[in-house]
């Protein structure tokens, strides 16, 4: 009969995302995740055929997380749901700061941006609301997308401390902006 597995993949996913909320992209390594674990390295490299798979895998578990702020904001119906993924996206960054930090303030090295399920949608929305091509709508959701970025970057940070009511008239004045300036009266 073999040895029954102690420590699973999902076991060394789970603590290798909350070493790098405690301790930032710095927290995925072999060692502070066997330590972690009460366990060797051996493992970690059982289950992952090297480091960058592991890197890889926990980037992938962040980005879930992720995905359920942008579920969360949305079921909530508080906003319209192309605000709401902004919204979410800003809170994302606030609460989760260092998982933030690791999905969207990273050096991508100069590679090009893959479009993601949440950018696909948030065009589709914005093709659907206004009528518009995709090309033109990708353009709306990149601009906007920067100054989401930005507010979210101040807030994961600690640069700046903004109240939820004004994070949200900034980001209609600035989608209202964005709009009026692509489409002119438009409808």
């Amino acid at each position: 009969m073999p040895p029954k597995i102690k420590v699973t993949k999902d076991d060394i996913i789970k603590t290798a995302l909350t070493l790098v909320r405690e301790n930032g992209v710095s927290g995925i390594n072999a060692r502070a995740i066997a330590a972690a674990l009460n366990c060797s390295t051996q493992p970690i490299f059982s289950n992952f055929t090297s480091m960058e798979e592991l890197e890889a895998e926990t980037v992938a578990a962040a980005y879930n997380v992720y995905l359920e702020f942008l579920n969360r904001e949305a079921e909530s119906r508080n906003y319209p749901k192309y605000k709401s993924f902004g919204m979410a996206y800003i809170r994302f960054a606030k609460e989760e700061r260092e998982l933030f930090k690791l999905l969207f303030m990273c050096d991508r090295g100069g590679r090009e941006l893959v479009p993601t399920s949440d950018f696909s949608t948030s065009v589709e929305m914005i093709m659907q609301a206004n009528g518009i091509a995709r090309e033109k709508a990708e353009l709306m959701h990149l601009e906007m997308w920067a100054a989401v970025h930005g507010i979210g970057t101040m807030l994961s940070t600690s640069f700046l401390s903004l109240e939820w009511n004004l994070i949200s008239d900034m980001l209609t004045d600035i989608y209202q902006g964005i709009r009026e300036r692509h489409l002119g009266g438009e409808r």
